[in-house]
């Protein structure tokens, strides 16, 4: 193990499944690196391959060509008992018929550990999960976030080199699920764990990763820090799935301003002259500007107790807008004029 070396690699991966050569790839010549005890996101829709990603870190797939290295070791060609990781589904995968100390203890009674020390190991394990006084208790008797929380031990007590998530949240309810994800970012955290973590919730990926790889279709859309992916997504793709973003036909100008409509843009990034797409969140409209604003015409607007969602009628089209309540309460019908904050407003390439 080398000290220096990413917890996880992977270089120019790829993955087509059965030995048909015409067969389309599934991932499509990835590369990229997990950092030793940080936790990053695979994200993307359905199908983009993300999850066949995870299974390769884990060695239940091969890839067709590339190289897969965790720890500063090739573990390319070995099987999963090799590699030091532990994986973690949505189906917790517990085991009915046994203890929660039992479920626990197992990984380790399977390497050959003497019953003693593993109970001892087990133990501590529960207890770094919040969980002291179940060790009897069977599955069944448990909450959801419970169970989660002895599958967590039962993959931490085996002290793997990487811990993998694969969709670990979706089976619980929203205020469990910020609670879990709360527990897995300080556990990885207290611990140094390097994680690789899967999931389709961008709200998830935001709150837990130190990086976050955006997959679509077989490849990598974007990778980088959660602001980076929501501040200065690259694409309209990655606009649109980090959180809500409409998107705008603009120009950008020799200048190196952006012309949307009648407002004018300067990108963070220096922009080629010519057509792009400019993605504006919700958020990001400010509500009464001055005389160089957007003339807009309130049509609808719901109360959602800390913040009003507004419609408006505007030369660029429809606008959905997201205001706090302490800045505006428009009646509908009202006549005003929006601008663009700095925050929420990217320019990405035009499709």
């Amino acid at each position: 193990m080398h000290t220096n070396a990413p917890g996880i690699a992977f270089r120019n991966v790829t993955k087509r499944y059965g030995t048909d050569p015409s067969a389309p790839l599934v991932v499509k010549g990835i590369s990229f690196e997990v950092p030793r005890g940080t936790l990053t996101t695979i994200l993307g829709p359905s199908g983009c391959g993300k999850t066949t990603t995870l299974r390769m870190i884990a060695g239940l797939e091969s890839p067709t060509s590339g190289e897969i290295w965790i720890g500063g070791r090739n573990v390319t060609t070995l099987g999963p008992a090799q590699r030091n990781v532990s994986m973690m589904f949505q189906s917790y995968a517990l085991f009915p018929h046994m203890s929660v100390l039992e479920n626990v203890m197992y990984g380790l009674r399977m390497s050959g550990q003497a019953p003693a020390p593993a109970r001892d190991k087990a133990v501590e394990a529960l207890r770094g999960v919040g969980l002291v006084g179940l060790d009897a208790r069977m599955p069944s008797e448990l909450s959801g976030g419970q169970q989660q929380r002895v599958a967590l031990a039962r993959a931490l007590v085996l002290e793997p080199e990487v811990l993998l998530f694969d969709e670990p949240l979706s089976n619980l309810d929203a205020r469990l699920r910020r609670e879990m994800r709360e527990e897995i970012r300080s556990l990885q955290q207290r611990l140094g764990l390097t994680v690789a973590y899967v999931t389709h919730d961008q709200s998830e990926a935001l709150a837990v990763s130190d990086q976050i790889i955006v997959m679509h279709q077989g490849d990598i859309a974007q990778s980088g820090s959660p602001e980076d992916l929501y501040e200065t997504p690259r694409s309209a793709f990655v606009a649109g799935f980090m959180g809500e973003a409409m998107l705008f036909p603009a120009e950008a100008r020799a200048d190196g301003t952006v012309a949307l409509g009648p407002l004018v843009l300067t990108p963070r990034h220096a922009v080629a002259p010519g057509p792009v797409q400019v993605a504006v969140r919700p958020e990001a409209w400010r509500i009464g500007a001055g005389a160089d604003g957007l003339p807009a015409t309130l049509r609808k607007r719901a109360y959602l107790g800390s913040v009003y969602e507004y419609s408006f009628d505007t030369a660029l089209g429809a606008l959905f807008v997201v205001a706090p309540r302490s800045e505006a309460d428009l009646p509908v019908g009202c006549e005003t004029r929006l601008a663009l904050g700095t925050h929420g407003v990217s320019v990405v390439q035009a499709a």
